[in-house]
């Protein structure tokens, strides 16, 4: 390579690993706005320029370089062990990308010997995060141990106290301790950065407190749960049972050996509180909002949605209103053509709904070590550059005592199922009693493929009827079919699940 060609790469390369334009080399460097343009034109500079614009570029180098951040990782798990590997792995393209060095420099789990395809053996070991948390040789501190106290709580308030930053994956410890560790981090001058909490791999967090500007947004909803809408996708799709593709769920790693805090709701409550706050600016309150899971979604719920039209979600919604805040995680019937629809699989998707961009859907990844590490690595990243925004979107004190608004009637309407005894007035007891609570029936649906195989304790047979409700209170439904049940018109529990207008 000749020398000029040489000298070409030098100032190519120093621009691209700086994202200067070439006016401001030019201008900063050598003197010229034009210089770049013209170089790119052939245009071959004196020696002694050369040799004064690549004194200028190594001064300038030295002037950038930075120390190496040096990084914490406390929670050795799938997402840890990931996030440890793509730092050893990718960290030259992080530090020509970032103009610093990334680099882990301790680690803290439970056991040392395990075997996590990664090497730590030139890593400082902590036994005990909170000692990490603490230690003088690290800049950074991440936790990825899971938990809403214990550890993971002391050692992220450990770090906080005395200025250091700290990003965490850590949905439920947010969700209970989120605004007291916000306030931590501002007072101390921390930052503190949660974009794997929630969605995985879809940057949402970002996108809500950097990427909206004054949008107001009046409603957020999603897919959160790749567990749950693994399983509703596979019984959607295959015909089969909740209890067989929790199975298969857990054998692929997408449960856990207890899946309750996925099937039940609560893991997607805990990321709507968060968002919710984020939206709206109001504490984060995971104990007000209706939780229900998908336990109790049977095949016969999910024929009579394909049928109507309807796929089965579980979703996390939250809106304003003008009497507070509405949040709310359960099964959901959502048109067959709405985005929503279409995220199948262990994906997720987050939809907001705002002034300024009206429906903006993010989809991806939600949950896996790649991804999350993927959004861990992008927090870690925006601390390296410098990067400062309240971690909830406003400072803490400005956040608004939250609110809850009062039950509204729900647009869409509802999907009732019931397993009511096949004797002569039953259907019109069940009729006269949601009437009686302004209840109207938009459909009643009585098909043999439904019927189910179960007896009445006192011997009669019974068949399944699904009705299709307009507007109405969730309340009143909830009375109605409390009454039903007492006339002993129906047996076991009926099933409930909003409709929604998307």
């Amino acid at each position: 390579m000749s020398d000029i060609q040489s000298f070409r790469q030098s100032v190519e390369t120093f621009i691209s690993a700086r994202g200067w334009t070439p006016t401001r080399f030019g201008r900063i460097v050598a003197g010229d706005p034009l210089f770049v343009f013209d170089l790119r034109d052939g245009r071959e500079p004196r020696t002694e320029t050369r040799a004064r614009i690549l004194k200028a570029m190594a001064e300038l180098g030295d002037a950038d370089r930075q120390a190496p951040l040096r990084v914490g990782v406390a929670g050795l798990g799938n997402v840890g062990a990931t996030l440890v590997r793509i730092l050893q792995k990718d960290g030259a393209e992080l530090t020509r990308k970032l103009g610093r060095q990334l680099e882990v420099v301790a680690v803290a789990a439970r056991s040392r010997s395990r075997d996590r395809g990664i090497d730590i053996s030139g890593l400082e070991w902590f036994d005990d995060p909170v000692a990490l948390a603490k230690w003088d040789g690290i800049d950074l501190f991440v936790e990825l141990i899971g938990g809403e106290d214990g550890p993971a709580f002391a050692a992220v308030k450990a770090a906080l106290e005395i200025g250091r930053p700290v990003v965490t994956a850590n949905k439920a410890l947010l969700a209970k301790h989120g605004v007291t560790l916000a306030r931590m981090a501002e007072e101390s001058g921390a930052q503190l950065g949660f974009e794997a909490a929630v969605a995985g791999g879809i940057p949402v967090i970002k996108t809500l407190r950097e990427g909206l500007g004054s949008a107001r947004i009046a409603k957020v909803f999603g897919i959160m749960n790749g567990t749950c809408n693994y399983i509703l996708t596979r019984m959607g799709n295959e015909g089969i049972s909740f209890a067989d593709c929790l199975k298969d769920a857990q054998a692929l790693g997408y449960a856990e050996a207890d899946p309750t805090f996925d099937v039940e709701g609560f893991d997607t409550a805990h990321k709507l509180s968060i968002l919710a706050t984020l939206c709206f600016g109001y504490e984060i309150a995971p104990d007000k909002m209706r939780i229900e899971g998908i336990s109790g979604i049977t095949q016969h719920d999910i024929q009579v949605a394909h049928d109507l039209g309807y796929k089965i979600k579980l979703l996390g919604i939250a809106e304003r209103t003008e009497h507070g805040i509405e949040q709310r995680v359960h099964p959901t019937f959502v048109p067959k053509g709405s985005a929503i629809a279409g995220v199948d699989g262990v994906m997720n998707a987050v939809a907001l709904e705002t002034d300024h961009v009206h429906e903006l859907l993010l989809a991806g990844p939600g949950a896996g070590g790649p991804p999350t590490a993927s959004s861990v690595l992008s927090d870690i990243l925006d601390i390296a550059r410098g990067t400062r925004v309240p971690p909830l979107g406003v400072p803490s004190d400005e956040l608004l005592p939250y609110r809850e608004a009062p039950h509204r009637a729900h647009e869409g309407g509802f999907y009732i199922r019931l397993s009511a005894k096949d004797v002569p007035g039953a259907l019109a007891a069940i009729t006269t009693r949601m009437g009686e609570k302004s209840i109207s029936i938009d459909s009643v649906i009585q098909r043999s493929d439904l019927s189910a195989k179960a007896v009445a304790p006192d011997g009669s047979p019974t068949r399944t009827v699904v009705m299709i409700t307009q507007q109405t209170l969730e309340s009143s439904v909830r009375e109605a079919l409390a009454e039903i049940a007492a006339d002993g018109f129906i047996v076991g529990q009926p099933q409930l699940i909003r409709i929604e207008k998307l």
